[in-house]
């Protein structure tokens, strides 16, 4: 063997033992990134599965035991679960509208669900009757033992498709069948009445903060003024928030000028959200009632005006729930709502997370004698201006 076939022979070794090397951390590195990100977890499953004496829950429940169990340990207290038929209740009640067949549900002495059909529904223009007993949705048996929630999911479904009901009408509980198409029906986050004891005060009760909210409080104004209000109180109490936009339009609907919001995403620059033009309802003689379960985008209404100076805030300190989150869907139809950014109101001065916002006019709890203090200080303040 001459020089040069010695050294092209060593030169071939070289690089098959290089290539051997190379091969060799390749393959450990993808057994290493193959294996379970939770080994610990696995073997105790495993565990469970060959020695455990009473059976292991059926999946899902056994995974969402899981997922919760990961949050609990993650330790913010905003950061959730939600199970595929309240993620899909939530959505619609965000939507402030949803495909159904138009009925309310309630439950007889023996607890079954019965079926209240509203005005001009695709259940009442079936046919179904107020009083009539819900025994199935398509495939679901609805006994006293099924959950309201899921006969409403089931209920629930795309505009234009169709659902199936068995119904037993009493008294007799004659056996009924319909098969209904799905229209849009609204759900409204906004109720109103004028005040029993000041008809010049219009009350608007916000429920949810949902996009069709702003609309919805306009439409309030416009029907309570030609019943002769005069002044009105915003509602918030009780409202644990909804669509931070949707906060941020209502709160523009009040407002002249200025900023509203800012808020803060991790890694990313602050963003604040402005009243671009005066509002339709910033001349409106406002107060705005809260307590202890105003929260979240309800506070960032609440905490705006308070700010502005455009209306007192009457009632109790709020919750203080400074934080955004993120809401994504998971393959099941269930979701995992993470929180994503903080927010804060410019001027305030104040940690709403720390605090909650603090009335301007501070009312006891309601008594035998003063049923809704917040509503009758409302009164005081507006009968007292000049």
């Amino acid at each position: 063997m001459n020089r040069k076939q010695t050294l092209l022979l060593t030169l071939l070794l070289a690089f098959g033992n290089l290539a051997a090397f190379a091969a060799g951390y390749f393959l450990r590195d993808l057994a290493l990134r193959s294996e379970q990100p939770f080994p610990l977890l696995q073997e105790a499953h495993k565990i469970l599965q060959s020695h455990a004496f009473y059976e292991l829950p059926p999946n899902p429940a056994l995974e969402y035991g899981m997922i919760r169990g990961m949050l609990e340990t993650y330790g913010d207290p905003h950061t959730r679960f939600v199970e595929p038929v309240q993620t899909e209740l939530n959505t619609n009640s965000l939507a402030g509208e949803y495909g159904g067949i138009g009925v309310e549900l309630g439950r007889d002495a023996e607890g079954y669900v019965i079926l209240h059909p509203f005005n001009e529904s695709p259940a009442a223009d079936a046919g179904v009757q107020d009083g009539d007993r819900l025994i199935q949705v398509d495939d679901l048996p609805v006994t006293p033992e099924t959950p309201t929630e899921v006969v409403i999911a089931a209920l629930r479904g795309p505009v234009g498709e169709s659902v199936s009901l068995s119904i037993a009408r009493p008294p007799t509980l004659t056996r009924l069948e319909f098969t209904l198409k799905r229209a849009v029906i609204p759900l409204p986050s906004v109720t109103w009445h004028l005040a029993p004891d000041e008809p010049a005060l219009g009350i608007l009760k916000v429920n949810l903060i949902a996009a069709s909210t702003a609309e919805e409080i306009q439409t309030a104004v416009s029907e309570l003024q030609a019943r002769g209000a005069q002044f009105f109180a915003l509602d918030l109490r009780g409202n644990g928030g909804g669509l931070v936009d949707a906060g941020v339009d209502v709160a523009r609907l009040f407002l002249t000028e200025g900023e509203i919001l800012k808020e803060q995403y991790r890694d990313q620059a602050v963003n604040t959200y402005t009243v671009r033009q005066p509002g339709p309802l910033s001349a409106l003689p406002l107060a705005v009632l809260v307590n202890g379960g105003t929260a979240s985008a309800a506070e960032i209404i609440a905490g705006a005006l308070q700010a502005r100076e455009r209306a007192p805030l009457i009632g109790q300190s709020t919750f203080g729930k400074d934080s955004i989150q993120l809401a994504f869907d998971l393959q099941d139809g269930s979701s995992l709502h993470v929180t994503a950014a903080k927010w804060w109101i410019p001027g305030l001065g104040i940690d709403i997370g720390a605090h909650g916002l603090q009335p301007d006019i501070p009312t006891a709890p309601a008594d035998e004698d003063h049923p809704d203090p917040a509503v009758e200080a409302a009164i005081q303040f507006f009968t007292r201006l000049p």
